[in-house]
């Protein structure tokens, strides 16, 4: 039988928990570096980060592109 688990590795994962995880390994300020958006380094929450990805579909890219990229450096 076939093993039907995703080769996606944002399958099963939320947005928030994508954030929080960046913000774990990297924090705000590298963030705010690597993905210039102002959610990041003006007054950085991760709920008004989430606010800001929801709505701006390019950012929301930028940081789904950065989590896969570091998505084998990130603590389990």
């Amino acid at each position: 039988m076939e093993n039907s688990k995703s080769k996606d590795p944002l399958h099963g994962i939320t947005l928030q928990r994508i954030v929080e995880q960046l913000v774990d390994y990297y924090g705000f300020d590298t963030l705010g570096e690597l993905i210039k958006v102002k959610c990041f380094t003006d007054n950085p929450s991760v709920k008004s980060s989430l606010t800001f990805l929801r709505k701006t579909d390019w950012a929301r890219k930028q940081v789904e592109d950065l989590y896969i990229k570091s998505v084998a450096k990130l603590p389990k």
